[in-house]
């Protein structure tokens, strides 16, 4: 069964809403178990969702929760707050386990070890959809045709593969439309880093061949290709062709550079991830490296939340089966510790990844030196983070205290835009936490009215904060819905289904208020300062727009034209001062005198990095969106002309200016133009 699923037929085993809690209401349900594998959640009186768990026997599984005594407090409190539960029965108990991993990594329940920090990583693309394919980066769904390899764990590390493929093996890395309109070879191929397919100066037969070649070494032959590049540089220098024997002699040491650099990778390590866990102060870290090709391919860090009393094991068992649902899972998996259920936890893996899957805690070995060294870095890691988030807390009380918060702000928005004399006008906003910048919720906003003046700042500010907070308004709609929404009876006495579907609403977002005659209180996780508990997670504690007075006055204008009440949102802005240099920033509020922190105030700088990360995401947005238009053609906009017939009336015009004025009968001059085709061209020019 894939995890994002739920069993190709779930029996699914329902249960009477009652007034009853904790112990009562489990043993209420035990009595209609069955003593099958499956899935159980259990719900507080706000139908939040409290617990997802998997069970080989539903029945012994649940009955564990019934017994008085011998849990430890975290489960405890967890049993006290259960008001009703819901089953999904299903075949196996490895669909079980993934099932399980799929619905926390969904619906992320209070009581559950939470993978936090989760992102997709960085490939290698080799594309196949070209006449001479293309090596890029590539990041997110599989949808271009080609071969990826993967996973890295940083950009970086990307990027340096990307610079030996270019070196080792002369693949080209510029664009489809730069290919199509070169009429000579780039600086790479001046450099020896590209071999000029775009030019003709080597065939796309040859090509090929290199692209196999990288195709190779990315799959883990180095070794069998330097020794075929070494033949065939003696047998070119055997020949007298000095040139091509030292073209060859570029490429070996490049590879050779590689392997030397990957001094620390264990020789039969060819594909594995390895996990070490290291716990402090209730916390942990579990570090990752993850070996692709016989090559060290990067190293990452997770803090996954859990309870203080949870055992390492315990955590990093709940990390594997979160971090691989939608992740390649490799034929070695490496930890730091045995974790209970490993052979069920492989046979799940094997079931994803449709191959063997071995999951070891090597006790000697080249082996256990790589897991000792993640080790290491866990802790070393862990430590930074202790320390950072220490920091955090006291820099967070400064600006609750400064802009007089009911507590510490959880969500920062921070609002910039960027153009240039009112080109490429561009909106942006980033989300920081407690645990830092939150890079998933960045935004950024195309500036779309065509009635606004080139280079407004304040109109720009006008739309960026109307469709951002006219989202959150649906949000807020759609959460205060939710809450409120009933469980929908199904069979028996206002029984709840248990089936969980992909297409559906996950049952624990529905939670309705005052359930169980108890006081309709909010998520003590989930509650804000001064909010209530019908806003949701993405309402900002703090909004802050980089401006001076007359942004506040826009924003504060259109947050009415809203319908948003005076003290719903606390808006602040900051400006440098009149010479513009950093701490004599003037920050403004509603209804306030503006006013400057001292130079040495902690809060000050922090809400400078604030201010400069949103100018930094703003202007990084505006210079993609500039460049996507400088390096755009009128041609790409015309169904039929693709690369190839591109090059060509680029070729025979000279320009894509020259080609919009081209009769049709000069059109089909061009190689592979067509009487209809060159009528389709003449025709968009003729509109435009």
């Amino acid at each position: 069964m894939d995890s994002t699923e739920t069993p190709e037929k779930p029996e699914d085993i329902a249960h009477a809403a009652t007034p009853l809690s904790g112990v009562d209401v489990i043993r209420d349900n035990l009595r209609r178990l069955p003593n099958k594998p499956g899935v159980y959640r259990m719900f507080d009186q706000h139908r939040d969702l409290l617990y997802v768990g998997k069970a080989r026997s539903l029945k012994n599984r649940v009955g564990s929760y019934a017994k008085l005594g011998g849990h430890t407090q975290r489960i405890a409190r967890m049993i006290s707050l259960t008001r009703s539960m819901e089953f999904v029965v299903t075949q196996s108990e490895t669909e079980a386990l993934l099932l399980e991993a799929n619905l926390i990594k969904k619906l992320k329940p209070r009581f559950n070890i939470i993978l936090r920090d989760d992102k997709s990583f960085p490939h290698i693309l080799i594309r196949e959809d070209h006449e001479a394919p293309q090596a890029l980066k590539h990041r997110g769904a599989r949808k271009k045709k080609g071969q990826y390899f993967g996973p890295f764990a940083s950009a970086g590390a990307v990027d340096r593969t990307l610079d030996t493929l270019q070196k080792a093996f002369l693949l080209r890395t510029c664009t489809d439309n730069i290919y199509a309109t070169r009429s000579r070879p780039c600086m790479l191929h001046q450099m020896g880093r590209c071999s000029a397919p775009c030019t003709g100066l080597v065939s796309l037969e040859d090509y090929a061949g290199l692209v196999d070649q990288a195709a190779r070494f990315m799959r883990g032959e180095g070794v069998e290709l330097q020794a075929q590049l070494s033949t065939d540089m003696e047998q070119a220098a055997a020949d007298m062709d000095y040139e091509r024997a030292a073209r060859l002699r570029d490429r070996i040491r490049a590879l050779s550079a590689v392997r030397a650099s990957q001094s620390v990778n264990p020789d039969n390590l060819v594909e594995a991830d390895v996990f070490a866990i290291h716990t402090e102060a209730g916390q942990s870290c579990v570090q990752a490296f993850f070996f692709r090709a016989g090559q060290n391919w990067g190293a990452t860090a997770y803090y996954p939340k859990h309870d203080r009393d949870d055992e390492a094991a315990s955590v990093l068992a709940a990390f594997l089966t979160q971090f691989y649902d939608d992740k390649p899972v490799p034929k070695l998996i490496l930890l730091s510790h045995d974790i209970e259920d490993a052979a069920l936890m492989a046979e799940a893996l094997e079931l994803r990844a449709g191959r063997k899957v071995e999951i070891r805690s090597p006790q000697r070995g080249e082996k256990k030196g790589i897991v000792q060294q993640a080790s290491l870095n866990a802790r070393e890691a862990l430590g930074r983070k202790l320390a950072e988030t220490q920091s955090q807390q006291k820099i967070l009380a400064a600006v609750q205290k400064v802009f007089d918060l009911p507590e510490p702000p959880k969500r920062i928005e921070v609002y910039d835009n960027s153009h240039i004399q009112g080109s490429n006008m561009v909106g942006g906003m980033i989300v920081a936490t407690p645990d830092g910048y939150d890079k998933s919720s960045y935004r950024k906003f195309n500036i779309k009215d065509a009635d606004l003046e080139p280079g407004d700042d304040y109109g720009m500010m006008r739309e960026v904060m109307r469709r951002r907070f006219s989202r959150l308004q649906k949000e807020t709609e759609d959460f205060a819905a939710e809450r409120r929404t009933p469980p929908t009876p199904v069979g028996g006495a206002g029984s709840a289904q248990g089936a969980e579907t992909e297409g559906g609403t996950p049952a624990g977002h529905l939670p309705p208020s005052g359930m169980d005659g108890g006081q309709d209180q909010p998520h003590p996780e989930r509650a804000r300062s001064g909010q209530s508990k019908d806003r949701p997670p993405t309402w900002p504690d703090l909004v802050l727009i980089d401006g001076g007075l007359g942004q506040l006055s826009a924003v504060r204008e259109t947050i009415a034209e809203l319908g948003y009440a005076e003290g719903d949102l606390n808006l602040v802005a900051i400006a440098k001062g009149p010479d513009r240099n950093a701490g004599s920033e003037q920050f403004f509020r509603p209804n306030r005198a503006p006013f400057q922190l001292p130079p040495q105030d902690p809060a000050l700088y922090y809400l400078q990095r604030l201010r400069d990360e949103a100018h930094r995401w703003a202007i990084g947005a505006h210079r993609a969106k500039r460049a996507k238009q400088a390096t755009s053609n009128p041609l790409d906009e015309i169904p039929g002309v693709g690369a190839s017939r591109k090059k060509a009336l680029l070729h025979r015009f000279g320009s894509a200016k020259a080609v919009s004025r081209a009769t049709v009968a000069d059109l089909q001059t061009a190689e592979g133009v067509s009487q209809a085709l060159a009528q389709r061209i003449y025709d968009h020019f003729q509109k435009s």
